[in-house]
C-alpha cells in the first residue's frame, strides 16, 4: 500500500477523562514528522529521477515543436540530439533544469504524497480500495498538484526552447507581455495529463505489486519494485503522450488571443490531427517513453528505499 499516513488506532492512545473530543480530534492526524517524511521522500525521489532524465525531456520538447501547423518529414530523437549538441552545446541538454527540479520537489511531492490520503478518504467514504478507487485517487492527486505548480512548468518549457533565457527574467517577461494568467497556459491539458499520468502510474504500480505478491513468488524488495515500475512506466507513456504534446504546444504559444493558433486543448488536438496527421499526437513519443520509463522506475525504486530509511511502510 502506498504511503503510511493513515490515522493511528484510537484504542492505542489512552483517553483522559473529560478530554475525549480532544483525543478524537488529535487521532485524525498523523504526527507532523511522519507527514514531512511522507511528502519529503516523494518529492526527493521525483527530483532525483528528473535530474537523471532531464536531457531526454529537452529533446522531447524540441521534437514536439517540429513543423508546428505543417506537415513534413520529422527529425528523429537522434537527429534532435545531434542538432542540440552541434548548435547549442552540451549545456543545452540541461536547459530549464532549475525550474524542473523545483517543480519535481513540489509537484512530485504532492502528486505521490496525496495519493495515499486520497485513497484512505475514498475508503472511508465508499468502503473500498479497489482498482477504480486507486485510479480516482491518482487522478485527483495529479490534477490538484498540477493546478498549483503549473507556472513552474510553463517557465521550464520556455527555458528549454531558449538557451539564453534566465528563469526570473523569463517570469517577468511572461507576466509583463502576456499577463499573470499566462503562467497557467496549458493548465487544462496539464491537469488532464497529470491526472492520467498519476492514475496510470500509481494505480498500476499499486495494483501490479498486489497481483505479483499474490500470484508469484516475488516478495517485497528490489525485484518486485522493478517489475511493478516497468509496467507502470509503459502504460503511463501510452496514455499520456498525446496529452503531453498538446500541453507543450499550448505552453509555448505566445501572442494575443486574436493571433493564437490554438484556442484550447481540444482545438489544439483537432488542428494537429487535421494539419499534421494523427501520428503527430505522438511526436516525441519515443523520447517520452525513453524519459518517462526510466523516470518512473527510478522514482518508485528510490521512493521505496527512502521510505524504508525514513521508517515508513513500503508503497
Amino acid at each position: 500500500m502506498i504511503g503510511d499516513i493513515s490515522p493511528p488506532v484510537a484504542s492505542s492512545i489512552p483517553v483522559v477523562e473529560g478530554k475525549e473530543e480532544l483525543r478524537k480530534h488529535q487521532n485524525l492526524l498523523p504526527p507532523f514528522s511522519k507527514v514531512v517524511s511522507h511528502f519529503g521522500t516523494s518529492g526527493l525521489s521525483v527530483a532525483l529521477a528528473t535530474g537523471v532524465t532531464h536531457p531526454l525531456d529537452v529533446v522531447k520538447v524540441r521534437l514536439q515543436m517540429q513543423h508546428v501547423g505543417q506537415r513534413g518529414p520529422l527529425i528523429g530523437m537522434t537527429g534532435i540530439f545531434v542538432q542540440l549538441m552541434k548548435n547549442e552545446g552540451f549545456r543545452s541538454l540541461y536547459l530549464g533544469l532549475t525550474p524542473a527540479l523545483t517543480r519535481s520537489v513540489l509537484y512530485g511531492g504532492l502528486r505521490l504524497g496525496l495519493y495515499e490520503p486520497t485513497k484512505v478518504s475514498f475508503d472511508w467514504a465508499f468502503g473500498s480500495t479497489n482498482v477504480l478507487v486507486k485510479i480516482a485517487s491518482g487522478a485527483f492527486a495529479g490534477a490538484f498538484s498540477t493546478a498549483l505548480t503549473n507556472p513552474v512548468e510553463v517557465v521550464k518549457v520556455r527555458l528549454q526552447m531558449n538557451p539564453n533565457a534566465v528563469p526570473i527574467a523569463e517570469v517577468r517577461e511572461i507576466v509583463s507581455k502576456e499577463g499573470i494568467g499566462a503562467l497557467w497556459k496549458g493548465v487544462g491539458p496539464a491537469m488532464v495529463r497529470a491526472a492520467a499520468l498519476t492514475a496510470s502510474q500509481l494505480a498500476t504500480y499499486d495494483e501490479t505489486k498486489r497481483i505479483l505478491v499474490k500470484r508469484t513468488s516475488l516478495e517485497e524488495g528490489f525485484q518486485l519494485h522493478l517489475c511493478s515500475s516497468v509496467v507502470a512506466g509503459v502504460l503511463s507513456t501510452l496514455i499520456t503522450a498525446p496529452i503531453d504534446m498538446i500541453k507543450t504546444r499550448l505552453m509555448l504559444q505566445q501572442g494575443s488571443e486574436s493571433i493564437r493558433i490554438y484556442r484550447n486543448g481540444f482545438h489544439c488536438g483537432y488542428k494537429v490531427v487535421c494539419k499534421e496527421g494523427p501520428l503527430a499526437l505522438y511526436k516525441g513519443g519515443f523520447a517520452i517513453f525513453a524519459r518517462l520509463g526510466p523516470q518512473t522506475i527510478i522514482t518508485f525504486i528510490l521512493c521505496e528505499k527512502l521510505r524504508s530509511l525514513a521508517g515508513l511502510h513500503t508503497m
